[in-house]
């Protein structure tokens, strides 16, 4: 499943001026490849991933999800089995549970309560919380357990493509790292570190985007040897597996520290 933009804008009025979040972007994003979007606070980053996942529609322009526009999509069926986000404020339901909320995408698809409770229970053990946490309310947990709520439940989803805002700001360097999710991002040495991170999974990012003060995109491929001529590094955790993680590095072009 693919995602296209043609000629992407879109424009909102304030009280006193219209604001063109995003200004004709024109891309095509390939199946089984990762992308990282790079770019300041207001550039327009979060407004791109929303036209993508069908939150809103463009102004101008079309985005192609599937071969279809998101125009002539149903767009909540489109992000309850197409398209998935990871919210980087989370968005989850105060009143649900974490396991009601990792379950929620699942339920909706009328799975059997047993089926969905153990694939919720997986994808929560993927991103290390314990079941200690399954009847805790989002109100009783930190910013970093949330995130991960968070992207449990986009990973019990179970859709071909993952949208991430900020997915792991809130967590800890160390929690980040294990992570397989590559995010948007504002700073390139931010970029190349999660990169390097994904790179430890084997799922480094194919291709990678800064948004410019036009917001207009402007591809950077080759992140990690620009970052490697300014003398950019990324660090390596102390851990046992580190001549492992150095090992990926290495293979991937990455300077380490």
């Amino acid at each position: 499943m693919s995602i296209s933009l043609n000629n992407v804008s879109y424009s909102y009025k304030g009280k006193y001026q219209t604001v063109r979040a995003v200004d004709g972007v024109s891309y095509d994003f390939e199946p089984g490849k990762c992308y990282a979007i790079i770019g300041k606070s207001g550039s327009g980053k979060t407004t791109l991933l929303s036209l993508m996942a069908g939150l809103d529609v463009p102004t101008e322009g079309e985005v192609i999800v599937d071969g279809k526009s998101t125009k002539n999509w149903n767009r909540n069926r489109l992000r309850r089995d197409a398209v998935s986000v990871i919210y980087q404020n989370y968005n989850l339901f105060p009143l649900l549970t974490v396991q009601e909320n990792i379950r929620y995408p699942l339920d909706l698809r009328r799975m059997s309560k047993k089926k969905a409770t153990e694939l919720a229970t997986k994808v929560r053990e993927r991103v290390e919380l314990s079941a200690n946490y399954d009847n805790r309310l989002p109100a009783h947990l930190s910013g970093g357990e949330q995130q991960r709520v968070a992207i449990a439940r986009t990973l019990a989803q179970g859709c071909k493509i993952i949208l991430a805002d900020e997915p792991v700001a809130a967590l800890d360097p160390d929690e980040g790292q294990r992570s397989d999710v590559v995010p948007v991002r504002h700073r390139p040495q931010a970029a190349l570190d999660m990169a390097a991170n994904v790179a430890k999974t084997r799922l480094m990012g194919d291709s990678a985007w800064a948004f410019d003060r036009r917001r207009s995109p402007v591809d950077i491929s080759p992140l990690v040897a620009c970052a490697n001529a300014f003398g950019l590094a990324t660090r390596v955790p102390d851990t046992p597996k580190k001549k492992r993680y150095e090992s990926v590095y290495a293979e991937r072009g990455v300077r380490t520290v």
